[in-house]
């Protein structure tokens, strides 16, 4: 009898609960139960520990329960020696449902030490990349002819599926990041990087054809052959300085062009005027329309936040886009609005008592990757010792637009005073006092900035 009560309590919890964080915890409540029925523990002392036990099982953190944040556990290593390390993210509807609108994305990040070299493959995706640190050089071979250019920090560019490619790092002292928006074209979500060469963890594709294909193809016989294919290269290698000051200063006459010489090559974020600048932050902004190369085909567009330690961004919403955002340094936190996640809610609650909004909130260090959805209000807020430095790539961004909620500009403040009046119940005067007080636009003082300048004012 005190079993089948404790397994209603249980199903109650279940019910009001994300089942997959709990179910591992809720499995050790019933242990812990029937343990205690065994042992002829009061009833009372029972239903107390079960309380207990559950209550610990509800309490997992934001992150884990957080369907819009990714951490470094859920990226998977490809390859890694102490020359480099390339990683992937999980697919983003790997957990959850709500991120079907971006299945077909994958982040990845590329990180080459100084005079490292990085084996030619093509991928079965459309790739854009972001250069998050140091100085490198990428060569892609398009229409049967080479192309390189030297990047650097705030570099974007655009490589085409099927494309081969490879990236030297240049310089001598510092790492080159990359990270690197996909978006396949075979399967959805899922996309691999063909190597000619045989290396660690990824033979050549050539090996899968016959050896009497392969001499044919190539003219030659199959010693010949062997002898190229024999050896196995890591992913990453070391070039000699030698060679990385011929694939960096290549002369054009040679079949090579090197950036900014050619219009289709990389151009610079950090180089363009920023949308939004104040002393609290400064967002610079890339849109599909204005780099038709690289963006306006993928529908995407890219920024990248630079918020003031102690600062925040927001709150504001895009109308259209989805935020695919990374942490590049710095730490804080952010919070969202989101209609969709029920917590201690079912939908038939919704249904009867009327649509909630749920905190998504989490914090952020470097590497971490969170999600915005369309139409979902965000704010960002820079920790108290560092800025805060994320870069978004955004899905759908043709025809999107940031409307602020907060600001001199923010969207109630141009509502009509009798739309202020009915929508809130109070006079207009009122709702000005609040949505107009604020002078700065998109970057404001943090919360803890502002309960100082609060009083320091009185």
């Amino acid at each position: 009898m005190q079993l089948d009560f404790l397994l209603l309590l249980l199903r109650v919890i279940i019910k009001s609960s994300t089942l997959v964080s709990i179910l591992h915890k809720i499995a050790l409540t019933i242990s812990i139960s029937l343990k205690l029925q065994e042992m002829k523990l009061s009833f009372v002392l029972l239903v107390s520990l079960f309380v207990l036990c559950a209550s610990l099982a509800l309490a997992t953190t934001e992150q884990d329960e957080n369907p819009y944040v990714f951490e470094e556990k859920h990226f998977t290593t490809t390859f890694e020696d102490p020359l480099g390390k390339i990683s992937v993210l999980e697919k983003f509807d790997k957990n959850s449902t709500l991120l079907h609108g971006i299945e077909n994305y994958r982040v990845g990040i590329m990180e080459a030490n100084p005079q490292a070299f990085i084996v030619p493959s093509h991928w079965d995706a459309d790739g854009v990349l972001f250069v998050a640190n140091g100085q490198g050089t990428i060569a892609m071979i398009e229409e049967n002819e080479r192309k390189s250019y030297n990047v650097e920090l705030g570099d974007v560019m655009r490589v085409r599926a099927g494309t081969s490619v490879y990236f030297i790092n240049r310089h001598d002292n510092e790492k080159l990041i990359i990270v690197r928006l996909m978006q396949p074209v075979n399967l959805s979500g899922e996309y691999r990087a063909f190597t000619p060469a045989d290396i660690t963890k990824s033979e050549s594709f050539y090996e899968a054809f016959s050896w009497d294909l392969l001499e044919a193809a190539f003219k030659t016989d199959r010693r010949k052959i062997e002898q190229v294919f024999k050896q196995k290269q890591e992913a990453i290698v070391k070039a000699s300085k030698e060679q990385i000051q011929a694939m960096t200063h290549r002369d054009q006459q040679e079949g090579g062009t090197i950036w900014p010489e050619s219009s289709s090559g990389p151009f610079n974020l950090l180089r363009k005027r920023p949308v939004q600048s104040n002393k609290y932050g400064q967002l610079f902004e890339a849109k599909p329309n204005e780099h038709k190369e690289q963006l306006k085909d993928l529908n995407l567009g890219i920024s990248l936040a630079n918020i003031t330690r102690g600062s925040m961004s927001g709150p504001y919403y895009n109308s259209r886009a989805t935020k695919i955002a990374m942490v590049l340094d710095g730490e804080g936190y952010f919070e969202m609005a989101c209609p969709y996640v029920r917590v201690g809610r079912s939908r038939e609650e919704e249904k009867r008592e009327g649509q909630r909004f749920t905190k998504i909130s989490a914090k952020l260090r470097r590497g971490t990757v969170f999600i915005v959805p369309a139409g979902h209000p965000i704010a960002s807020v820079a920790s108290e010792n560092s800025n805060l430095k994320v870069v978004c790539f955004e899905v759908n961004a043709e025809g999107n637009t940031r409307f602020s909620l907060a600001g001199k500009n923010n969207v109630v403040k141009r509502w009509e005073k009798e739309a202020k009046e009915l929508a809130f119940g109070v006079q207009a005067r009122d709702v000005d006092a609040v949505f107009g007080s604020q002078d700065e636009e998109f970057f404001f003082p943090g919360p803890r900035k502002q309960q100082r300048q609060g009083r320091a004012d009185t």
